[in-house]
């Protein structure tokens, strides 16, 4: 199959006076499109990388056209706009050009963290209570104070579109109004966007990644207290990871910061499979399918989450249809290397779903599927 592999290079980013030096850390590297190439030519395709701009000299439209590709294989996160990771695939829905992962409502959903939030609360799904903030002098709501009326922190103050946990440092977990109103004021500032406050969840961190698809289920509200107790078929779950936050110095709070992520990440600390008893590790399996069903989600995601370290409760922080592909550190990577699969078989399993799920069966073996890898 002809290939057309999409991304966003940090190289080619644009820059401006004042910007985040964070800005642009969940773009990728010139590495890690050669590593996709690579397994994808293994896997017997032609590919070309396009970079996923549609502004001379970049402009994708065109040279798309031209190539005409079987598939795309996206993972562009865009530059700018509310839901920046639905751009390119929305270019490709309009070219009629098939495409590896979730479609554009999904992704544009999935980008803006407090519209994915007020999807798990309506379908009874646990995450953090929380608040947005578009001014830092707006008043808090009811959902962020206790009974007595006072504000339950600590809180968590995160920009609401961003990956690569930008904006996410020691500085995120606030204990007083003072210092809320401080974090609020300042990354507005910074993001020029609006910032997520939530009821911030000290504990373990865990991640569990899947590839595969659902087949057609009916659209009904899923209830927490009922969920499943057999996994869904279709999807593969690799073993749950945990980031290991001990190891890392009393700067990063215990939190999962964007210094781990980026400055740290040649000396990342995982546990993978996470030190996890099996009843968990099933609980947060059946988690991330309601995630990615509610969401919508296709081909690969990772859903994150916090497990209270008073109650033992497992929080749902945010899902990511457009895990990263890094094959030395990215998390989805490292889960899949831990159920077994080499680099080379997680992008083609990757690409084989979306073969699968436009029809295109010429030449493509079915991947075989997991339903529990814990």
């Amino acid at each position: 199959m002809k290939i057309a592999l999409l991304a966003n290079l940090i190289k080619n980013a644009p820059t401006w006076p004042g910007m985040p030096t964070d800005r642009w850390d969940d773009l990728d590297s010139p590495k890690t499109i050669a590593s996709i190439t690579k397994a994808l030519e293994a896997g017997d395709h032609t590919v070309q990388f396009f970079e996923g701009r549609i502004e001379p000299p970049h402009s994708v439209v065109q040279k798309l056209t031209d190539y005409a590709p079987d598939l795309c294989f996206n993972i562009t996160e865009g530059h700018f706009g509310d839901s920046r990771e639905s751009h390119i695939p929305s270019i490709l829905e309009m070219l009629q050009l098939p495409y590896t992962g979730s479609r554009v409502l999904t992704l544009a959903l999935a980008l803006d963290k407090p519209m994915t939030k007020r999807v798990l609360s309506y379908h009874n799904l646990p995450t953090p209570e929380f608040q947005v903030f578009e001014d830092a002098n707006e008043d808090i709501a009811a959902d962020l104070l206790n009974e007595d009326g006072e504000l339950r922190f600590p809180m968590f103050v995160k920009p609401s579109r961003e990956g690569t946990s930008v904006g996410v440092s020691a500085k995120s977990i606030v204990q007083t109004v003072s210092e809320l109103r401080d974090a609020l004021a300042e990354q507005i500032q910074l993001y020029r966007q609006p910032i997520l406050v939530e009821h911030y969840i000290e504990g373990r961190e865990l991640t569990v990644g899947v590839v595969g698809n659902l087949g057609r289920m009916a659209a009904r509200r899923i209830n927490d207290s009922h969920l499943p107790d057999e996994l869904p078929a279709g999807l593969t779950f690799f073993p749950v990871m945990e980031v290991d936050l001990d190891r890392y110095e009393a700067s990063e709070a215990g939190v999962y910061t964007n210094r781990i992520k980026t400055d740290l990440v040649d000396t990342f600390y995982y546990l993978c499979p996470a030190p996890i008893d099996e009843a968990l590790a099933h609980q947060l399996n059946v988690l991330t399918a309601a995630v990615f069903r509610v969401v919508g989600c296709k081909d690969v995601a990772r859903v994150d989450f916090r497990l209270d370290a008073l109650s033992g409760k497992p929080y749902i922080l945010e899902v990511n249809p457009l895990p990263g592909l890094n094959p030395e550190y990215s998390d989805l990577c490292i889960q899949a290397r831990a159920a077994g699969w080499t680099y080379e078989q997680l992008v083609n399993e990757i690409a084989n779903e979306a073969f699968f799920r436009y029809g295109m069966l010429e030449g493509v073996t079915r991947p075989s599927q997991n339903d529990s890898m814990s």
